[in-house]
């Protein structure tokens, strides 16, 4: 079976590139390259980008790309229905790429190959005293409110028109292991599936998709882990100063746990600063939640019920 290890990075169409380019700015990315028709914009990690918009009149999700163990890996998946051979990337980076389709029409890209950016410069996280643990000493935290780095691309949500369906494609071609799941009512079908990248005992995040049935079918949030808890919190007083559109934030997830931030671009996409988030190996296993849309947050600003749909 194929193997993804990592996402690589999440297009979109949007019909202003400059608006999209002044908000990731803000947001904590980096342009990397920028063409009459497509920008890339880059963390503070070793990928060369993570976030893509393509010039188009309406603003779209059109997919995601994930990062592969193996060139066989991609000489695997090209074989498959709806993929495409295997091409050279021309994007920055390089590499080798296969595409593939989903039923609800996202496209999925494989890569391997591509080569490492110079990862960009960063601040130790800073130090917490808790109750049992003082390890900032003689030392006081200062914190600036200005965008803070984004440093890779942790997660994205897809809404799609076969749960079932879309789960058992991500499976079975790129090797994802379930995670947790959304269920409605003890027993009842589950709606919705995180999933994550099989690495063995090498640690991953709690998930990296997550798959939701839904009417609407789209794309619900990219996600970008940053530094620490100040990192978030500098970054949410600044995205507040430049009178960007707040979506639902700060607070803790339930599922993964992590602390979240999440925001409007200007074409109405949500974007999402998170820190300490769970991460696992490949012994960990599911558990299913049956609770409200409100119990997803443990503390902090309840989503609005448009959150959800």
């Amino acid at each position: 079976m194929a193997t993804a290890i990592d996402i690589a990075h999440v297009v979109y169409e949007a019909p202003d590139l400059d608006v999209m380019e002044r908000f990731l700015t803000d947001f904590g990315l980096t342009r990397v390259a920028r063409t009459g028709d497509t920008l890339y914009m880059r963390g503070a990690g070793s990928q060369h980008y993570l976030h893509v918009t393509r010039l188009a009149e309406q603003p779209r999700f059109v997919g995601a790309a994930f990062e592969m163990a193996s060139r066989a890996d991609l000489e695997e998946l090209a074989v498959l229905p709806g993929s495409s051979p295997v091409t050279e990337c021309t994007a920055p980076g390089g590499g080798w790429m296969v595409r593939t389709t989903m039923a609800d029409g996202f496209a999925i890209d494989a890569i391997w190959g591509r080569e490492a950016a110079p990862a960009q410069p960063l601040r130790a996280p800073n130090a917490l005293n808790d109750r049992t643990s003082k390890p900032r000493v003689n030392a006081s935290t200062r914190v600036r409110r200005e965008p803070c780095e984004a440093i890779r691309l942790g997660h994205f949500v897809l809404h799609v028109s076969s749960h079932d369906e879309s789960v058992r494609w991500m499976c079975e071609r790129f090797g994802l292991l379930h995670s947790d799941y959304f269920a409605s009512g003890e027993g009842g079908p589950v709606y919705g599936t995180f999933l994550r990248f099989n690495r063995g005992e090498t640690l991953v995040d709690h998930h990296s998709l997550l798959v939701l049935q839904s009417d609407a079918v789209g794309v619900h949030h990219c996600s970008f882990e940053v530094n620490d808890l100040d990192a978030v919190m500098g970054a949410h007083d600044y995205l507040v100063s430049q009178g960007y559109q707040l979506d639902c934030g700060v607070g803790r997830h339930l599922m993964g746990s992590q602390i979240f931030d999440y925001w409007k671009d200007p074409f109405g996409f949500r974007v999402e600063h998170y820190t300490d988030g769970d991460v696992v190996d490949a012994s960990f296993r599911p558990g299913v939640f049956t609770g409200t849309a409100g119990e997803t947050t443990q503390w902090g600003m309840e989503p609005p019920p448009e959150f959800f749909q």
